[in-house]
């Protein structure tokens, strides 16, 4: 039987959950097995044996091969404590705009900042659910697609380097009497429901329809501009609902007030709270900033839904966060990077 796991609404909270690596290996485990142990080696079951120097092993009593908590996980092969991973997923989701990395070593203590950086983008990696299912169905969906930084210093007037950032959203409705969360009712009683950010190669019909594929169920209703790249999602199998904007101000509040809404606040966390980030980092941060968002009513179920979903992540290694020299000058760099 699934056990409901305890979720900390507090620092005092989480101090009590958590007090050492034990505790935090305890819940580790609950997450993984929560129908009790079973070892993947002999596939036996019932209650393992715990080493205290290594909280984090557990050892079958019969076939006695040990099995690592961490193995699998966005944690895998790591040599910082668990509780440390633990208080970095609990300020990653109870920040409510987040954290730099530089924030968060100071927070933790860490000597070196590479190590702040890499288990920032570990658990943004635990963020995303694999094979997780599309938006939209009953629900219409606003899509459109942004440039995200790019602003560059010597190259002449104008924005250059700008990542093509596609998005889609669901709206949702509800009566005035209704009430989601804090929030009251806006444009029409309209809110936004889930959401989905991709960076794609460009405004391409080829580009634009991928992304429509992988994250909106076929059939719904997709409201868009009338940009030449959503011309073939009829023939993908969507309702389409094409809106001529024309640099109206007004018909964009009216049809595409969401996802405009969306884009504006991404732009504005990325650079009011991580002073910009490196093109080949950006999806990590779309992933994060869409965490965020899914889970905005929610606020404190995001610590264990991180970790609950870090245990089937595939999470990027040291070489692979640091490989490949930064193709893109000027004011879209990851602030950390620099450090």
């Amino acid at each position: 039987m699934a056990i409901d796991l305890p979720f900390p609404k507090s620092l005092p909270d989480f101090q009590r959950l958590f007090p050492d690596d034990a505790a935090c290996a305890k819940y580790l485990e609950t997450i993984r097995y929560r129908d009790g142990f079973i070892c993947p080696h002999c596939n036996a079951s019932g209650e393992p044996g715990r080493l205290s120097t290594r909280p984090h092993v557990l050892r079958c009593r019969s076939c006695r091969k040990e099995t690592r908590l961490m193995a699998g996980t966005t944690m895998q092969d790591s040599h910082t404590p668990l509780s440390v991973w633990f208080w970095g997923a609990y300020l990653l989701t109870s920040m409510t705009p987040g954290m730099s990395a530089v924030q968060f070593q100071r927070q933790l203590g860490l000597t070196r900042y590479e190590t702040a950086f890499q288990i920032l983008h570990k658990l943004r990696s635990g963020m995303v659910r694999p094979k997780r299912g599309r938006i939209g169905g009953k629900l219409p969906c606003e899509v459109d697609e942004t440039y995200v930084g790019g602003k560059t210093r010597g190259e002449g007037k104008g924005v250059h380097h700008g990542i093509v950032v596609a998005g889609a959203v669901e709206i949702c409705t509800r009566k005035p009497s209704d009430k989601v969360g804090k929030a009251a009712p806006r444009r029409g009683g309209r809110y936004a429901g889930r959401l989905r950010l991709s960076v794609v190669p460009n405004r391409s019909a080829k580009s634009l329809g991928s992304f429509l594929d992988d994250s909106v169920e076929e059939g719904t209703m997709v409201v868009t501009d009338d940009w030449k790249g959503y011309s073939t999602l009829t023939e993908r199998g969507y309702e389409h609902l094409p809106v001529a904007e024309r640099g109206s101000a007004q018909v964009a509040e009216e049809y595409l007030p969401l996802i405009h809404l969306v884009f504006s606040n991404l732009k504005s966390w990325i650079l009011g709270v991580h002073h910009g980030v490196d093109p080949q980092h950006l999806q990590a941060y779309l992933n994060e900033y869409t965490f965020r968002f899914n889970r905005r009513f929610y606020p404190f179920n995001s610590f264990r839904s991180l970790l609950g979903i870090a245990s089937d992540a595939e999470s990027p290694t040291y070489e692979k966060l640091y490989s490949g020299a930064h193709k893109h000058a000027g004011e879209y760099r990851d602030s950390a990077s620099t450090g």
